[in-house]
């Protein structure tokens, strides 16, 4: 057997989460260096949480509908293209939740999406988390799914040990003591190296300067890794310049991947749907076309139940599918977007309710930070020997599928059916 060196590889998505306290007076405690000690909860991960298939259910409907919800935001506000990933967004303010309480966890709640309870949305992320650890091959080199938490506190602070046994139990993560009072930029630094060392360097200097201040009393810190062999190869000698119609109405020549197949299909009135699986057949990434002069329309009706009429109607149907190479990163600020959406009292100093963190102190979120980056691309020349296998397929393709146009494109868990990361494509150069 050949094997596929084609890869699609996702390195990285952060959410992060700085907290500042109003009057927050500076510690002695000096932590200048990226050394660190930790707090942890007395209690271990719960490698086996007690959640019911209809938790997990209402979990992963809420974060869909919480991506759709984003998303119409993010596009009412942002030309080109858009990558990010709404399940590291939920994840991260998810454990932010366990910190607020009344009407800041109330709001909190309804912007997410959050149909569960507190008692029941730790243990069901926890569980969701749990067995997306089991996705794919077994094989790093042929699939990679990564995970990764952390949480960073000042140095001296109190923190209630109800919120430290919540992470603990359900997310895995200690609190990482640094010294933002006293030298904010060490503790900058010391966060920014974490991110490198998740990511493989692909992210350096996440947190920019004056991010964090001294006044800075908690970060929270999510990170995903993925990196998949496509189930089908592309083959490289089918690549070949073409053009590629940008949203604006000019036109880039750019390298196009081709292949005849038999993939997941899908045709709507105005859009084709193709499901492409990773290797282990657990993930997929579905690619949505518009039909020509249709992404806005299509665009504007993205929600769970589009996606979902197309996850039940989709039939193999063997193929010529074109597609283009691409990369690229985007950063999403979302301060406003999430005022925008509800959440309002979490950033306000004068309202916001994090007494579940520290009663005694008014703590509120000054800064959530976002950032993903995306690449498609061949590598190895064995590549075109595996191909040789699928291009001698000798049916007549029933479908053409050239997203020489721009679309939208989701990898989701098929498993449980958890959007991973989700974005469009509307320009390349």
């Amino acid at each position: 057997m050949f094997k596929n060196f084609f890869s699609l590889t996702i390195s990285l998505i952060i959410t992060l989460l700085v907290f500042a306290g109003c009057d927050q007076s500076n510690n002695d405690n000096n932590n200048n260096n990226q050394n660190f000690d930790i707090v942890k909860s007395s209690l271990e991960r719960d490698n086996d949480p007690a959640t019911t298939t209809g938790q997990i259910s209402q979990l992963v409907q809420g974060n869909t509908d919480f991506n759709f919800d984003l998303y119409t935001q993010v596009i009412s506000e942002e030309e080109g293209n858009i990558f990010y990933s709404p399940y590291s967004i939920s994840i991260a303010l998810a454990m932010t939740s366990a910190g607020t309480a009344n009407n800041t966890l109330t709001q909190m709640e309804d912007a997410m999406n959050f149909y569960l309870g507190q008692s029941e949305l730790h243990p069901a992320f926890n569980a969701l988390d749990l067995d997306m650890q089991n996705l794919g091959t077994g094989d790093p080199d042929e699939f990679q799914l990564n995970i990764a938490n952390a949480i960073w506190g000042q140095a001296g602070y109190s923190f209630e040990q109800d919120f430290l046994d919540t992470i603990g139990l359900n997310y895995g993560s200690g609190l990482n003591l640094l010294d933002f009072a006293t030298d904010p930029e060490a503790a900058r630094l010391t966060i920014n190296q974490w991110v490198e060392d998740q990511t493989e360097d692909k992210i350096q200097n996440l947190l920019q300067e004056g991010t964090i201040t001294p006044y800075t009393v908690l970060v929270l810190t999510n990170a995903i890794y993925f990196k998949a062999d496509w189930k089908e190869v592309f083959p490289t000698d089918l690549t070949t310049p073409g053009t590629f119609n940008n949203q604006d109405g000019s036109q880039s020549t750019v390298d196009m991947m081709n292949i005849e197949h038999t993939y997941p299909y899908y045709e709507g009135s105005n859009y084709q749907a193709v499901e492409l699986p990773y290797k282990g057949d657990d993930v997929s990434m579905m690619v949505i076309l518009p039909a020509a002069s249709e992404f806005d329309n299509v665009e504007q009706s993205l929600d769970a139940s589009f996606i979902n009429t197309i996850v039940q109607n989709e039939t193999d149907s063997n193929m010529i599918l074109t597609m283009p190479k691409f990369s690229f990163e985007y950063e999403l600020g979302l301060n406003d977007i999430l005022v925008a959406m509800g959440m309002a009292d979490a950033f306000d100093s004068s309202l916001a309710d994090f007494s579940n963190i520290n009663p005694q102190d008014s703590l509120y979120i000054t800064d959530v930070v976002h950032k993903a980056f995306v690449a498609v691309d061949e590598k190895g020349t064995e590549a075109a020997a595996a191909t040789a296998v699928v291009v001698g397929n000798t049916s007549v393709p029933a479908v053409s599928v050239n997203m020489n146009r721009p679309f939208i494109f989701l990898i989701r868990d098929k498993v449980s059916g958890t959007i991973l990361f989700f974005g469009r494509v509307s320009t390349l150069n």
